[in-house]
């Protein structure tokens, strides 16, 4: 494929531009002008409606870029970068981004000669005054161009840049202009609201200001020079672009380290080489002084990105450049050192992490012009801009926001800002991240939507149905679509795992939503109305029965899933009570036992015999009582062993059972340790924190907490209760109430993907008490062993994947099947045995009927979509869904140059990626939900058939638009077809047929 971008005529633009006034260029339009009647903001002596838009950089590469930035609200345009080098001549590895959290790139000026940057932002420009009066969604002269060059007075002071600079400062004599105004003049029937004379009053003068960027190593003379020649020989109002390393190494580093980005690399070199803060301040105040003395502004802009090395195949290269939240803790501090150092009175624009959350208290601390990027490259994209565009409005409709912000800026409220990040989870790393974890699998040539939470989840819950219904407050319809697939709503509410979570596209936004919380809400509020609407349990449909030994959640699924389905299932538990490990050894300040009898009742609603207080020893003596079907569902009971020289640990279960029978009432001493990493070790250090005497309990774990195999919760509720963590110790031996442990490194990663723990020499001694161990359970293999149920070598059952049969008609299921694993994995376990027994004897799942009219429910996607929105309380918190299930479009959303578009074929949405629009950054490979690449797997439309020829995309080229002759490929086979009679594909023809008849002005960009 071509990685270079072809940029579009702008005839091509504005048609596009003029298609679709609902979505201009993939944006939901924000008419400004329709609530803010003046520009209330002044810049460089221009109105400005909005003070912030994109950064300089990817959008605001190209004029499509830029016009899409404008209809989601953007005012403020820092056009990207231009330098000598060049078009082809600038090497740029690709991809060149990875914005999936934190935002690194490797690009760095335009990729597109600097001739063909300023007719881009010529045509913008010219676009913009169109669209603006077009659509009523502005004052045509309420935004700002801002020029961006670098990086050395040589190449600045050359023709080509100098050309480009006079070409902005006044592009009357330019071809481009003539081209656009040509076109206008051509076009007024296409324009409402627009005649000749608004035409040929439009301003020429498309920059007057400039932001200068620098290389790291650039010297202060070197620097103000160039700044001297912008404000006396070019006339422009002049920002420098600031790095982050004139905070120095120490605290850049420290600061990262605290807020969870010890893993960055990088060494002193930038910071002993860049601009030094005491070069700096004296450098901007002769600048100040030569500005005001010309009668132009000097400011600067913070800050630039932050190089660090490439040590885990990020980006291709040896050093990327940092931007995003983990930039604004550096972007923020500078600024609070800055305005310090200058009383307040020198004029800051800001970037580096910029968004949603935080961009009004940045303006209201008088930091202006704000600007944005990698925001803007998560779903959502431009449209994020819409949000900020509103939280201004609102600002100025109720007087909380006058205007331009005077300086000087508020040192205080900035400092305020560099205080409290530190704890903001919105730029703090968690300690485990969960980034949405993509399908080992390809997308789909079409129809790609798909919910990922749903195909998260090892049960398949359709959690956008039953979000949605939470949403409206149909708890007991809610509750009907959970209990079709998971019999257990309430421990599954309260203690799953959550894998849902991991692939919930709200993390790009903010946090997942809370799904799990969403299950319980619907659980509480849905219960009693679901079992009065039940009715009698179903007649059994067969004569074959099933026994189940275990009435923990494996077991309890299993017999609900057959029992719903016409089977006569009995349920053998050797406790006096059912509910398993969820009963009897997790602790009741993790789920209550109202909770747990809560699924006990619904579960009973479905004829299943229940003999609890039996235990049973042999699966033959169930088939000579006529059971047909056996499962096995008895868990992992059997402690781990550790050995230590000097005395035997308690093993967790052990110590667990005997915390919830004696209600806490134990003897334990004053220090207890718990050696392990998992749920239950966390489980067991929250229990023994509350026995009273103990005064410390401390986890001894041989990685280090990101490692640990416990859920990311638990281990901040530890934190939260005071427990202790001794990272990368390996116990050794107990003695005088000390365990003796030898320190441990990390390695190389091992099997699992985690660092492999390596002994060091030195040891070190702990207080202890009472030691607990909870280093993993096992299987109960005398069970399996006389009942001659085959073992690995490794001790665990043999079964077959597909069904977990282990001898004829016996099944396995639950943490018997692999040791200790989660609820939502046991239900899965028992929804696959009961699918196998019921098509035997062919039998069906009950399908599920919802007596609801599905037009009343409200779809949440329209009302947060692109929209930054932390977690809310009960039933609100599922508005936060953004309905995946319906609607995809992340590829869509996080191009920066529209190169993927979103196709209504059939009421159905189709992604088409346009090639001549791409310049294979690869921002959409980050978000796709699928082990895929968008931009080199979507089908692909080519601008020219050698561009066709050389790549591998599924796609087409159109030979001939008048007989809809195309060059197609598909399958990894070229042909020549004739759309008019080729009958294959329905659905690609279709979609081929959509975009011959709506897109045509996308068939030969450029041209």
């Amino acid at each position: 494929m071509n990685d270079r971008m072809t940029p579009l005529s702008f005839d091509a633009l504005m048609q596009w531009a003029l298609k679709d006034p609902k979505h201009i260029m993939g944006v939901t339009p924000i008419a400004i002008s329709e609530k803010v009647s003046v520009p209330p903001f002044k810049l460089y002596e221009e109105s400005l409606e909005m003070p912030f838009g994109p950064a300089a950089g990817p959008h605001t590469q190209l004029a499509q870029n830029i016009i899409a930035a404008y209809v989601g609200g953007a005012r403020f345009f820092e056009l990207k970068t231009v330098q000598t080098l060049d078009g082809e001549d600038l090497p740029v590895a690709k991809p060149c981004i990875l914005a999936s959290d934190e935002a690194y790139n490797v690009e760095w000026s335009t990729e597109l000669t600097v001739p063909e940057a300023q007719a881009e932002y010529i045509k913008a420009w010219f676009a913009l005054k169109l669209l603006s009066k077009v659509y009523h969604l502005g004052d045509p002269n309420g935004f700002i161009f801002n020029m961006s060059v670098g990086y050395d007075l040589t190449g600045i002071r050359s023709p080509k840049i100098d050309a480009f600079i006079e070409g902005l400062k006044d592009a009357s004599h330019t071809t481009i202009w003539k081209t656009c105004m040509d076109w206008a003049k051509n076009n007024l029937a296409c324009l409402p609201s627009i005649d000749l004379d608004y035409i040929e009053q439009i301003s020429p003068h498309v920059s007057r200001s400039i932001t200068l960027s620098t290389l790291h190593g650039c010297p202060p003379d070197e620097i103000e020079r160039i700044a001297t020649y912008l404000l006396t020989s070019k006339q422009v109002h002049t920002f420098i672009k600031c790095n982050p390393t004139l905070l120095g190494y120490t605290y850049v580093r420290e600061k990262l380290n605290e807020m969870g980005y010890a893993y960055m690399d990088f060494d002193s070199h930038h910071f002993d080489h860049d601009l030094q803060f005491n070069e700096a301040v004296p450098l901007i105040r002769r600048m100040q002084q030569l500005a005001q003395d010309l009668g132009l502004t000097f400011g600067v802009k913070l800050t630039n990105t932050f190089p660090v090395k490439i040590t885990r195949n990020e980006l291709p290269g040896e050093e990327m450049y940092l931007s995003g939240r983990a930039l604004f803790p550096l972007s923020i501090s500078l600024a609070t050192k800055l305005s310090e150092a200058f009383s307040g009175m020198l004029p800051m624009s800001f970037s580096g992490g910029a968004d949603a959350f935080n961009l009004m208290e940045l303006f209201k601390a008088g930091l202006y012009p704000i600007t944005c990027a990698t925001t803007l490259l998560k779903p959502g994209g431009y449209n994020r801009f819409r949000q900020i565009a509103k939280t201004f409005i609102q600002a100025l409709e109720t007087n909380t926001l006058t205007g331009t912000p005077a300086l000087p800026t508020h040192c205080e409220t900035l400092r305020q800002l560099t205080s409290t990040m530190v704890t903001d989870s919105h730029y703090t790393k968690p300690l485990k991240p969960t980034l949405p974890k993509k399908f080992p699998y390809a997308s789909p040539l079409l129809d790609c939507t798909i919910a990922p939470c749903t195909k998260g989840c090892p049960i398949e819950q359709d959690i956008p149905l039953y979000t949605r219904l939470v949403a409206s407050e149909k708890y007991e319809e809610a509750l009907q679509v959970i209990t079709d697939k998971n019999p257990l709503p309430f421990m599954t509410g309260t203690l799953c795992n959550h894998l849902c979570t991991r692939s919930c596209r709200r993390n790009f936004y903010e946090e997942s939503l809370a799904i799990r919380e969403m299950k319980l809400e619907a659980a509480k509020n849905g219960l009693m109305s679901l079992l009065t609407s039940m009715g009698t349990p179903p007649t059994h449909l067969c004569d074959h029965r099933v026994a189940i030994i275990g009435g923990g959640p494996a077991g309890l699924s299993a017999a609900y899933f057959l029992a719903r389905s016409g089977m006569d299932v009995t349920v053998f538990e050797k406790e006096k009570s059912l509910g398993g490990v969820v009963r009897y050894i997790i602790p009741e300040f993790r789920i209550s036992l109202k909770a747990i009898n809560s699924d006990l009742c619904f579960i009973n609603q479905w004829g299943i015999s229940f003999e609890t207080g039996k235990t049973v020893h042999s699966t033959q003596s169930l088939k000579d009582a006529g059971y047909h079907y056996i499962v096995v569902a008895t868990g992992a009971t059997v402690p781990g062993t550790l050995k230590l020289n000097g005395m035997t640990p308690l093993p967790s279960l052990e110590f667990l059972r005997q915390y919830k029978e004696s209600q806490g009432a134990l003897n334990l001493g004053r220090h207890v340790i718990v050696i392990g990493g998992g749920n239950t070790a966390i489980d067991a250090a929250r229990a023994a924190k509350r026995v009273p005497g103990v005064e410390t309990v401390t986890i001894v774990y041989r990685r280090t907490k990101a490692y640990m195999p416990a859920d990311v919760e638990e281990l901040d509720a530890a934190i939260s209760e005071g427990i202790l963590f001794e990272e990368l110790l390996s116990p050794k031996n107990y003695k005088e109430n000390q365990l003796i442990c030898q320190r441990m490194q990390l390695g190389e990663a091992d099997a699992s993907g985690r660092m492999r723990p390596i002994p060091l020499e030195e040891v070190i001694s702990l207080a202890a008490d009472t030691i607990i161990s909870a280093i993993g359970d096992q299987i109960d293999q005398d069970f399996f062993a006389k009942n001659q149920i085959p073992l690995t070598d490794g001790g665990m059952v043999q079964y077959d994947e597909s069904s977990l049969e282990v001898t004829p008609n016996v099944f396995i299921a639950g943490d018997v099947k692999q040791g200790p694993a989660t609820i939502v994995k046991a239900i899965a376990d028992g929804r696959l045995v009961a699918d196998t027994i019921l098509q035997r004897e062919q039998l069906t799942y009950p399908s599920l009927e919802l007596n609801i009219d599905m037009a009343t429910i409200a779809h949440p996607t329209s009302s947060c979509y692109g929209i930054l929105k932390k977690a809310q309380t009960g039933h609100q918190e599922a508005n936060r869904c953004l309905g995946c299930d319906t609607t995809c479009s992340c590829c869509v959303d996080v191009c920066p140059n529209r190169a993927n578009l979103a196709l209504e074929v059939d009421g159905q949405t189709q992604i088409v990626h346009l090639d001549a629009l791409c310049n294979a950054c690869g921002n959409c490979s980050a978000f796709c939900p699928y082990e895929s690449s968008p931009y080199l797997t979507k089908f692909t439309l080519f601008n020219t058939l050698k561009d066709f020829e050389s790549s591998t995309n599924p796609g087409c080229f159109v030979v001939d638009l008048a007989s809809q002759r195309l060059r197609l490929r598909l399958n990894g086979e070229d042909s020549i077809i004739d759309l008019q009679t080729w009958n294959k594909e329905p659905k690609l023809r279709a979609l081929l047929t959509t975009l011959l008849k709506n897109y045509t002005y996308l068939i030969g960009l450029g041209k």
